[in-house]
């Protein structure tokens, strides 16, 4: 071999090893970024990095009207992206609705007894937890003209009561407070959520309503609230749960974790509500 062509042999061994080297470097490189992409990249399901978005339907009892609205703005102004739409009405009848097949992904009952009828049907997604607790009372009209101050005071002649429905909670807890003491009453009315037995008493359409202490709070003036001891003895627990087909279910599982929060009791406990 001669001289010269030792002399390119050792070249072309040179360029080679030198250019695997850069592959080398390259890719290690190439490794090295995407590592650090990933590991960026990901977090744990339902940590504060991850990006909520839709939305979240939430059937919920007539008495979480005011208090769930205002939670609701603070869940969207939280999370851009994700807007909370509300079904309000009696338990039963939202409870009925999910079991026939309504599509939602959060319940929010005013009794044990109609979140059971949801958890039956095999429509929960794990167990339900009580949030919140509420008390009845009865809404007279302003400055209370027919001086009612007790339970026993809603069966005298001539006076126009309304009450919710027996198979509603607001209705079945009613019917509890008034056995206690022994007391019939027979109401001109039986409605469907405790916001038309309200209404009616609004409305002056009534003299007064077994309602909740919530929503005597929200109505203000257009009502005077009169408290009775009975009442103590028909408190409702509010179970709140995750729909087993919920079309949003991380975004559901983080407004859940809302109203269970210290921010959330807030709102509620300043709303009239127990807490649980």
């Amino acid at each position: 071999m001669t001289t010269r062509t030792a002399r390119r042999n050792r070249r072309t061994l040179q360029v080679a090893g030198a250019g695997t080297a850069a592959l080398l470097t390259l890719s290690a490189c190439s490794a090295s970024d995407d590592s650090s992409s990933v590991k960026s990249g990901s977090s744990a399901p339902g940590s504060s990095s991850d990006k909520l978005s839709g939305t979240v339907t939430v059937f919920a009892a007539a008495s979480l009207k005011e208090s769930f609205t205002t939670l609701g703005k603070e869940f969207e102004k939280q999370h851009p992206g994700t807007k909370v739409t509300f079904s309000f009405g009696g338990s039963d009848s939202l409870a009925a609705s999910i079991t026939g097949g309504a599509p939602a992904d959060v319940f929010a009952a005013a009794s044990p007894r109609t979140m059971k009828i949801v958890t039956d049907a095999g429509d929960a997604s794990g167990t339900p937890a009580t949030f919140v607790r509420n008390q009845l009372e009865i809404a007279t009209l302003p400055g209370n003209p027919d001086k009612i101050s007790s339970l026993e005071d809603l069966t005298g002649p001539g006076l126009k009561v309304v009450l919710c429905d027996k198979e509603v909670p607001c209705g079945a807890a009613t019917q509890k407070a008034l056995d206690a003491v022994g007391l019939g009453l027979t109401p001109i009315s039986y409605e469907q959520d405790v916001k038309g037995a309200l209404t009616k008493v609004e409305l002056k359409e009534a003299d007064a309503a077994v309602v909740y202490r919530t929503d005597v709070k929200a109505a203000g003036d257009k009502v005077e609230g009169v408290e009775f001891p009975e009442s103590a003895k028909a408190v409702n627990d509010y179970p709140i749960a995750l729909l087993k087909d919920a079309p949003n279910a991380d975004a559901s599982k983080a407004f859940i974790a809302l109203v269970q929060s210290a921010e959330g009791q807030k709102v509620l406990t300043g709303a009239g509500f127990l807490k649980p």
